[in-house]
């Protein structure tokens, strides 16, 4: 199955507890060495009470169950998990066609120093790094990085 076969849509509450799974074993795989803020219920009591009503959330569904997420606030890409078994099978790149499309004036986002991949991810994809930090602005105290695309305007 790859990701074309995934079904990308708005998230609604029912959807709420499968995005912040997803963003848990996301974020376990991809950063083992990162401290978390908060524990897995707080996680899911976030998506739940905040993130799924609150903001622009994007589940990709394979079977009825998430496999990714995508969460826009204004012109901030805010989060962007995926499954870790649909890493690098275009999923992605998917989202961030549609995060572009429904944010064509341009994006920003932070990501931490230390994930490489998401970092060449968002590189490829045309974001530039502006800003780099010791991490005493975030919960988790990791350096991070802030990235901004903006679109090519011709004429």
């Amino acid at each position: 199955m790859n990701s074309d076969d995934v079904v990308l849509r708005r998230a609604g509450r029912t959807d709420a507890l499968g995005a912040a799974d997803v963003w848990l074993r996301s974020f376990a795989a991809a950063l083992p060495s990162v401290r978390r803020a908060h524990d897995d219920a707080e996680v899911r009591a976030w998506f739940s009470h905040v993130v799924v009503p609150r903001h622009e959330t994007w589940v990709a569904l394979v079977d009825n169950g998430v496999v990714g997420v995508l969460v826009l606030e204004g012109g901030e890409l805010e989060q962007l998990y995926l499954e870790p078994s649909w890493r690098g099978r275009g999923l992605g790149d998917r989202f961030m066609a549609l995060a572009k499309r429904r944010r064509p004036d341009g994006l920003s986002l932070w990501t931490f120093r230390v994930n490489e991949p998401a970092r060449r991810f968002y590189e490829r994809h045309g974001f530039l790094v502006v800003e780099h930090t010791d991490g005493s602005g975030n919960e988790e105290r990791e350096p991070d990085v802030r990235y901004v695309w903006r679109p090519r305007h011709s004429g």
